[in-house]
């Protein structure tokens, strides 16, 4: 076993367990990811190269996360960004690295927030981090299978966790489609899929 997510540091290990399930999953919502009655919660398109889907997000749940993804994505940072890892019983990740592999600036970290009750479910979307729990910047994930082990435990090395900020609502089909590319080594990058998996576009449409 190896240590967890990381955010592209060539030089960082991959470390999770992961769970073995069927590639024909889909998207469900945790109950405790449902948000509050009366409440508008911020939704955000992505587009890509291999269909679209839909991200509804929390910011009852996990605020300073929401602020910071929306700042991303309304700033067009993820633009023109890729799904550098991709494991297809584990998760999807991007957000970070050009389709050259180049990995792009961003702010500062954020303070993790996964211990707000929400879990790592199958089509839950979650930051990305290094071994630090408070090193989340600009790249996340989407669970593709319940990778109940990501959850929160404890303030205190790996029972922080990764914090879970929102749930795919709609393109659950594009997601899985990308789970299932063939992937190969790339710049020193393990499991980068074969075929560049391009984010033509994020943008906030409510």
């Amino acid at each position: 076993m190896t240590k967890g997510l990381f955010l592209g540091l060539k030089t960082a290990t991959i470390g999770l367990l992961y769970l073995a399930l069927s590639s024909s999953a889909f998207a469900q919502t945790d109950p405790a990811s449902v948000p509050k009655k009366g409440a508008v919660a911020p939704q955000v398109l992505i587009e890509t190269s291999e269909g679209s889907f839909v991200l509804e997000l929390y910011p009852d749940k996990a605020p300073k996360t929401v602020e910071n993804f929306l700042r991303y994505v309304n700033e067009g940072f993820y633009d023109n960004t890729i799904f550098h890892r991709v494991i297809p019983n584990f998760m999807i990740q991007g957000g970070g690295f050009t389709a050259d592999m180049q990995k792009k600036h961003t702010h500062a970290e954020i303070q993790n927030e996964a211990d707000n009750g929400l879990r790592n479910r199958i089509g839950t979307v979650a930051m990305a981090r290094t071994n630090d729990p408070h090193s989340a910047t600009a790249q996340f994930f989407i669970n593709v299978s319940q990778n109940t082990f990501l959850d929160f435990r404890e303030k205190h090395g790996r029972g922080w966790g990764y914090t879970v900020f929102g749930n795919v609502i709609k393109g659950m089909k594009t997601v899985n489609q990308i789970r299932n590319e063939r992937t190969g080594f790339k710049d020193g990058f393990k499991d980068v899929p074969l075929k560049t998996v391009l984010i033509i576009k994020a943008r906030q449409i409510k």
